[in-house]
């Protein structure tokens, strides 16, 4: 098999996998939740995407892993979306705070992960997959995790909410 198709192979089953578990494990969790504490476990996932700078750390990834279309849009934005995460968990007894922290963080991950998606086609990444080195994995097993949260969070954000709930998540008393 191609590099191409191992690589897309792998992005796929990663989606599955991640989708089979969020639909028996995580998503019965959450709903059960409050809204708070649910957006809370969504940004504390979210808040270690500072790791994302690894893409342009020399010696991690291949001399070959192009930067300016892909390393480093991915790198800075994934720092952007992990510290705006751990603004709405340090905001988070600050309600009008935290929610737009929320939202800011889950707008500029989604619109991370897609303009990842698009920048990676546009260089040819699954046929040069082997450039990632050790980052292989956060494509794989990462971001399929974190574009499920982000819809989860959109989700949870427009679902209609009981009145005692909406009540409670615009008190100013942390959950």
């Amino acid at each position: 098999m191609s590099p191409e198709i191992i690589f897309n192979l792998h992005l796929i089953l990663g989606y599955v996998a991640w989708l089979l578990c969020f639909s028996v494990y995580v998503m019965p969790w959450l709903k059960s939740m409050d809204l708070v504490a649910a957006q809370r476990a969504i940004a504390t996932l979210h808040s270690f995407r500072f790791f994302g700078l690894v893409f342009i750390l020399p010696g991690i990834v291949g001399p070959n892993l192009p930067a300016a279309g892909f390393a480093t849009f991915a790198a800075y934005w994934d720092l952007a979306t992990g510290v705006l995460a751990i603004l709405a968990l340090l905001s988070v007894r600050i309600r009008p705070l935290f929610w737009l922290f929320v939202v800011a963080f889950n707008l500029v991950g989604t619109i991370d992960l897609i303009l990842d998606y698009y920048h990676a086609v546009r260089v040819g990444l699954p046929a040069m997959a082997g450039q990632l080195g050790a980052t292989y994995a956060i494509p794989i097993l990462y971001v399929p995790v974190l574009m499920i949260t982000h819809v989860v969070a959109f989700y949870l954000l427009l679902r209609p909410q009981p009145e005692a709930v909406r009540a409670l998540a615009g008190d100013g008393a942390a959950s």
